[in-house]
């Protein structure tokens, strides 16, 4: 169990350091996942960018992810879409339309803040929250390794093992903290999974691109620490975001 998000990534750090990298840049996948990068990017001394991917949706079922779609609009489609005979390709067409005009909207936002970074010939750690189904990891990846980056490491605080052989296939590490086999969504692993709001992630993007790189963090500069002073909000790892699908 983690304390928040900030607790988990500077524990993820511990593993990564002293890794011969190269040129490292730090890619994470919004909303959460920005707040475990930016620490990341922070302990090893690396830039730190965002890659945009999002999840595609079961029909009926908006808990469930059938796969993702990158921000370059390839979709990847994971083994819980074979759970739906015949999934209309209308349906998909649409849901992969909705989820490419969210990504663009946050394209325009976050690249406001910073252009994106050069990946061609670095070291890439790309980094979230957490995986569960995966979909939304693997899309990234795809983007990431288009752009032939030296290697592709995914750091995560906690990851499904049912889904850490098909996160392998796509990269060229996984650097992981739990891998529990009781995995029901991610915020069951954290005290404090509150959403991050956009303009959280902004602020972190431009936090991070405000100090210079290749240095680690000292003990006096400030955590990333987040605080929701809003009242009576619901706690969100209370609420899976995705439903286990048991096959037999």
């Amino acid at each position: 169990m983690f304390r928040s998000r900030e607790d988990a990534a500077l524990q993820l750090a511990q593993k990564l350091k002293g890794r011969p990298l190269r040129q490292t840049l730090v890619l994470a996948i919004p909303r959460g996942g920005v707040a475990t990068g930016a620490i990341l990017a922070q302990e090893l001394g690396a830039e730190l960018d965002v890659v945009l991917s999002r999840k595609l949706h079961a029909p009926g079922q908006p808990e469930l992810a059938i796969g993702a779609v990158g921000e370059d609009g390839r979709v990847y489609l994971n083994d819980y879409a074979r759970e739906f005979q015949g999934l209309p390709q209308d349906y998909l067409a649409e849901e992969t339309r909705q989820q490419l005009a969210e990504i663009e909207r946050r394209k325009t936002m976050f690249r406001d803040v910073r252009p994106p970074a050069p990946i061609e010939g670095r070291s890439v750690i790309v980094t979230d929250d957490g995986i569960a189904t995966g979909s939304t990891m693997i899309a990234a990846l795809q983007t990431a390794k288009l752009r032939n980056p030296h290697e592709i490491i995914v750091a995560v605080p906690v990851v499904s093992p049912e889904r850490m052989p098909e996160i392998r296939r796509w990269c060229d590490d996984l650097v992981y903290l739990l891998a529990p086999e009781e995995f029901w969504a991610i915020g069951q692993f954290y005290e404090d999974f509150s959403q991050i709001a956009d303009d959280e992630v902004i602020a972190l993007l431009r936090q991070a691109n405000s100090v210079p790189q290749g240095k680690a963090r000292s003990g006096d500069e400030p955590h990333f620490e987040r605080r929701d002073t809003r009242p009576d909000r619901a706690n969100p790892a209370k609420q899976p975001f995705f439903r286990r699908v048991h096959r037999h």
